[in-house]
């Protein structure tokens, strides 16, 4: 999943930014970080554990695969993401995007530089709102291509993405109630 749906799983301010600074640290750093901040990171690891599993998103993944071949997952996390801001009443969506812009923010002298960095570009366009508009998720897709070191920047994973999006929406709907159902059971354990 990608950052509306790991922002999304979670169920207190502290637990958004451990969801966020995952994959920003080192393995060994997250034990410096507060007890519910922990638990964002753990969420993290077990949403991303659970996903790589499922039968739906290995399906969603052979979509992309011929393309874009390990990278696959990326863009699927990418257009889930897509089918969850859809998924929301459009006032839910937005005034969730600004809780974890706040959260982030109110955490930022814990952040590392990068992070900080992206959330200054996420919150001046409203990413995680914006994932509800083609244009996006065509801009996330984009960004995986930049930062993916093996892959060509011209794609066309963006036209992979419009032309299955009946397919992935029905992978995704089987597919994140049940994700909904194991992160709400992961957390009742903290």
């Amino acid at each position: 999943m990608n950052f509306l749906a790991h922002s999304y799983l979670t169920f207190s301010d502290e637990q958004i930014v451990g969801q966020f600074l995952q994959d920003f640290i080192r393995n060994d750093e997250r034990f410096s970080f507060p007890a519910k901040i922990q638990q964002g990171i753990t969420l993290h690891r077990e949403i991303d554990t659970f996903t790589d599993s499922h039968p739906a998103i290995f399906e969603a993944k052979k979509l992309f695969s011929p393309l874009v071949r390990l990278y696959s997952g990326a863009f699927v996390d990418v257009s889930f993401d897509y089918f969850l801001a859809n998924s929301l009443p459009e006032p839910q969506l937005f005034e969730h995007s600004q809780k974890v812009y706040a959260a982030l923010k109110n955490h930022q002298d814990i952040l590392p530089v990068n992070l900080i960095l992206m959330l200054k570009k996420m919150q001046k366009d409203n990413w995680l709102y914006n994932y509800r508009e083609d244009w996006g998720i065509q801009f996330s897709i984009q960004n995986v291509l930049n930062k993916a070191k093996y892959l060509r920047k011209d794609l066309p994973v963006f036209e992979i993405f419009l032309n299955n999006k009946p397919e992935l929406k029905k992978n995704f709907d089987v597919f994140f109630p049940v994700l909904l159902e194991q992160v709400t059971k992961i957390n009742s354990g903290f």
